[in-house]
């Protein structure tokens, strides 16, 4: 009787953890919802009240440190992502190509795929992992030391000083950190095409801008700016709502970090659905 006792009690305990479990995920979950969505409301209040704090705020995305040499900026970080990716982009597509015979196509698969997927993707990344995580590390080292309690007292609304006005700067720094990114990924896979493997630059430039449209450019950028906002707020969510110290700020940075690449993935995939449909074409090309 006593047995059957202890394990009922143990069954009961067990239940009652998944259940605490389960919904301190869900409770967590909506705040994370709410600050998302009270950051992007708060776009025009930002715009009119921290306009200063915005633009310091693009100084210090774009290079890093006010100096880009020194303090080894974003800009340095998307350039040589983009050129080592493109570089590989470059080779593993004329190696595709050549066993079917049709390396004079390596100029449409560079436009297409640097365009459409390579170029707004990196620079995602290179934002989370050098951007993101700095303002995870910022924010939370303030909700630590209690300086976001003292912006609550001084009646400054915190998510709009904190959240919206980096979200901004992030989505506005991103264009031509973008297209300087774009812009090495277009040399580093023509470079690999034409001068080490010695394809035909005519015949490469043609394919190239066959199948490189404006619309593909617009797309490709609105791709880039939209990750700058996801990224900024998912990373500035977790530094907001960290806990525990300074190993909790950490934890929060890396767990900030996942979060973020996993949701560039998911949204690289819906947003290239979305803008170039479920069967994409290709301008110039009849396909």
């Amino acid at each position: 009787m006593v047995a059957t006792h202890d394990t009922t009690y143990r069954i009961r305990q067990s239940a009652s953890r998944r259940i605490e479990g389960a919904t301190s995920t869900v409770v967590r979950l909506g705040e994370y919802v709410t600050f998302i969505t009270r950051a992007i409301l708060a776009i025009p209040y930002t715009l009119v009240h921290y306009r200063r704090h915005v633009l310091n705020q693009i100084s210090e995305v774009t290079f890093g440190s006010k100096s880009l040499l020194s303090g080894g900026g974003t800009l340095g970080i998307v350039l040589a992502m983009s050129l080592a990716a493109a570089m590989m982009l470059g080779v593993e597509t004329y190696r595709g190509l050549q066993l079917v015979g049709m390396t004079s196509l390596s100029g449409m698969l560079s436009a297409v795929a640097n365009t459409r997927e390579l170029a707004p993707v990196v620079v995602a990344i290179a934002l989370a992992a050098k951007v993101g995580t700095g303002f995870t590390a910022q924010i939370g080292a303030m909700r630590i030391s209690d300086e976001i309690a003292a912006l609550d007292v001084m009646a400054i609304r915190s998510i709009p000083f904190l959240a919206t006005t980096r979200m901004i700067a992030a989505m506005v720094c991103v264009l031509p950190i973008y297209m300087i990114g774009l812009l090495s990924s277009y040399i580093a896979t023509r470079l690999v095409v034409v001068w080490y493997n010695g394809e035909s630059s005519g015949t490469y430039d043609y394919f190239f801008h066959l199948a490189l449209s404006p619309s593909d450019l617009v797309y490709s950028a609105t791709k880039a700016v939209f990750f700058a906002g996801i990224v900024t707020l998912v990373h500035c969510s977790y530094g907001y709502f960290a806990s525990g110290g300074p190993e909790g700020v950490g934890q929060a940075a890396g767990r900030a970090l996942r979060t973020s690449i996993l949701a560039i993935g998911i949204f690289d995939v819906i947003l290239t659905f979305g803008l170039w449909g479920l069967v994409p074409e290709i301008p110039g090309m009849g396909i």
